[in-house]
This record gives C-alpha cells, sequence and structure tokens, in this order.
C-alpha cells in the first residue's frame, strides 16, 4: 500500500493557492500555499499541512487534505519544509527533523500577526514528527489558538526509523531518500559553496549515512545517533496536553510499530491513537469510494471539524 498510495491518479477540486512566506529565524522563510475561504475571516478555523522527507506542499495527501478541508469551510495553508517545493534560495540552511521551532513561528505569526483564532496542525512522516515534536514542547502551555494537532506515521523514533529503511526489503525507499536527498545537498552547494561540500564526504548509501556525515555536522550534532537521540518526538510525546489525532499502521515498512509503543503513546489522554493493522507508511487506500478512499486523509478533517467548534 505504500508504494501504490504513491502513484494513484488524483485530481483535486481546490480554488487557486496564494503564495506567502513565512519568516521563522533572522535568514530563513518558508514557502506556503494558501487557500483562503471568502474574506478571510479570521473566525474561520485554518489547518495547515506539512509534507514529508523529501516531498513538498504539493505532494498528494497534502492536496488530498486541503480538499477535504477546504470543502468542509477550513482555510488551508500547504507548508513546505525548508528547502522544499524548489524554496533552497530562501534559507541558508538544510532541514531536519528537529525544526519544530518552524511551525512554532507559523503558528504564532498566524495566530497573533494575523489574527487566526482556531489553528490546526496535520504532518504527515517527517512532518509528523515535527508537529508531535512542536505540541510536545507546548507541553502544558497550549496557546488558546491551537486548537488541535494531527500525525500520520510520525517518524518519532528516528533511529529506528533508519535502521528498518536499512532491511533489504526496503532498498527501494532508502535508494530514493538517499537519491532526493543527495540532490537537494547539491543545489545547496551550488547556491552556498563556502558552507557545503561535495568532496571527502565519503560514500552516501543510506539515510544514516547521509545524517552522519551531513545532517549531525551541520547543525552541531555529534554524529546521526546523536541527532536522532535528541530530534525524535518520543521525548516530549508524553508532554502533549493539545487534543491530538495520531494514526500509524501496524505494517508500516520503516516506522515500526513498536516505537509507539515504547513511547507508550496510547497513555496520553490527550492523544486519539489509531493503529489499523494495515496502511502501510501514509497509505491508507481504503476499499470504499469517495472521501473515504484516502481513509487518513478524512479523518484528519474529521478530527479538526470535533474541535473546531467556537
Amino acid at each position: 500500500m505504500t508504494i501504490v498510495s504513491a502513484f494513484v491518479p488524483r485530481r483535486f477540486d481546490i480554488p487557486p493557492a496564494e503564495a506567502r512566506y513565512f519568516q521563522v529565524d533572522a535568514d530563513s522563510r518558508l514557502l506556503g500555499h494558501c487557500h483562503w475561504q471568502p474574506e478571510k475571516r479570521k473566525d474561520t478555523p485554518i489547518l495547515v499541512v506539512v509534507h514529508g522527507l523529501e516531498g513538498s506542499s504539493d505532494s498528494n495527501y497534502v492536496r488530498g487534505i486541503a480538499e477535504k478541508a477546504f470543502q468542509r469551510g477550513f482555510h488551508v495553508v500547504r507548508l513546505n519544509q525548508r528547502n522544499c517545493g524548489g524554496s533552497e534560495a530562501l534559507t541558508p540552511t538544510l532541514y531536519n527533523s528537529g525544526m519544530s521551532g518552524d511551525y512554532r513561528a507559523v503558528f504564532e505569526e498566524l495566530s497573533n500577526s494575523d489574527g487566526f483564532e482556531r489553528i490546526f496542525f496535520a504532518g504527515y512522516s517527517m512532518g509528523g514528527n515535527l508537529v508531535t515534536k512542536m505540541a510536545g514542547e507546548f507541553a502544558s502551555a497550549v496557546p488558546n489558538a491551537l486548537r488541535g494537532v494531527c500525525a500520520v506515521c510520525p517518524a518519532l523514533d528516528l533511529a529506528a526509523c533508519a535502521d528498518a529503511l536499512e532491511r533489504t526489503e526496503n532498498y527501494l525507499y532508502e535508494r530514493h531518500f538517499v537519491t532526493g536527498l543527495m540532490s537537494r545537498y547539491a543545489r545547496k552547494q551550488k547556491m552556498f559553496p563556502q558552507r557545503y561540500k561535495l568532496n571527502g564526504l565519503g560514500p552516501v548509501r543510506t539515510v544514516r549515512q547521509f545524517d552522519d556525515v551531513i545532517t549531525a555536522p551541520q547543525f552541531g550534532y555529534r554524529d546521526a545517533q546523536d541527532y536522532y537521540d535528541h530530534v525524535g518526538a518520543k521525548r516530549v510525546a508524553a508532554q502533549i496536553c493539545v487534543p491530538f489525532l495520531m494514526i500509524t499502521a501496524q505494517d508500516d515498512p520503516f516506522v515500526p510499530y513498536a516505537s509507539f509503543q515504547a513511547a507508550k503513546i496510547s497513555e496520553n489522554p490527550a492523544i486519539r491513537f489509531v493503529a489499523p493493522r494495515h496502511g502501510g507508511h501514509c497509505g491508507f487506500i481504503s476499499k470504499h469510494p469517495g472521501a473515504e478512499r484516502f481513509w487518513a486523509e478524512q479523518r484528519i478533517v474529521d478530527f479538526c471539524l470535533s474541535h473546531a467548534s467556537p
């Protein structure tokens, strides 16, 4: 289901988006694509969608959630992580799984600057880890405007995910991710040759190797394991107090179900934990037609609607 879901042809019925740049630190911005309901009312709920590793605001699942949410009356922001969706020039940095501060900055801009009163976040895979980490870092000090957070197959334990990707049956997934990461790194190197090097990196054939030789040193971590230990949302999941929907599949090939059990996700009363036996990695294609066809997308919109009352 993981592979199939990525190639299912889809068309989306949603109005054209307005580009929006969110300042997330002194020298970095994120590119969002915003779909505003008429009059851009501040009391209309807004859903911010964050894609996964090597995805973008144009990923099918991002557009699918946007379509469903917009049709149910939400403003929607399809957000690109740093460097994604052709936005490499907006930041001198790479991106990583610990940059939850970027999404807190987006939330604060929408809440404090724009005045939106009911804000939701949804993230897939790497994006799921980021929004989970943001929610855990808020702990009990949840801002009034943050009404709910959703995560689908969040990579809460990055070391376990990196290990799973190295299994033989996941070779194609690993190669896809590493090819994309190295291509993105090469583009950044051309833009910032003094900051990034191509020579002397050594072989990079796995995600863990990429994080060892590129991600970790760029962000001040000792190595990939040190990076994984610091940025996985498993460290803060117990602190989540905001209404939270977490969906994963027990047969996810590279986000091990055991990582959710180890983090005791189901014991947190703020988290609605849904873990069907099948679904793959962010797949969840249902046999039912219509809105239920892409099952997890519909669950996100239903959850946000249930918490969107003024």
